[in-house]
């Protein structure tokens, strides 16, 4: 499985990368062995995450989601957050559903 996933750093900005490992990846982070931006800006929260069974599917989402604007960004996270709990979201034009499952 391939995961494009968000960090919320600690001093509130958003950081996006992709990993066949979840758990591992934000562990990493968290421990200051991730990426060089997220070294200085720990903890890391995973707030949001999409599954794919292609990489190539994955790296390219990833490369939108770090196009997107902060206010897209925030967007998709409100609405995972509206999602896990059950509460009504909004679908943007952009992705249909929250933690989107691949359909490969």
């Amino acid at each position: 499985m391939n995961y494009v996933y968000l960090l919320r750093c600690a001093d509130g900005t958003l950081y996006c990368g992709w990993t066949t490992d979840l758990a591992a990846r934000v562990k990493t982070h968290n421990s200051g062995k991730g990426a060089k931006y997220t070294r200085s800006r720990l903890p890391a929260e995973l707030v949001y995450y999409e599954t794919y069974e292609d990489r190539h599917e994955a790296l390219r989402r990833e490369w939108q989601l770090k196009r997107l604007p902060r206010a897209e960004k925030l967007a998709l996270i409100r609405n995972a957050e509206k999602f896990r709990k059950g509460e009504k979201y909004e679908a943007s034009g952009k992705m249909s559903s929250v933690y989107r499952e691949s359909s490969n």
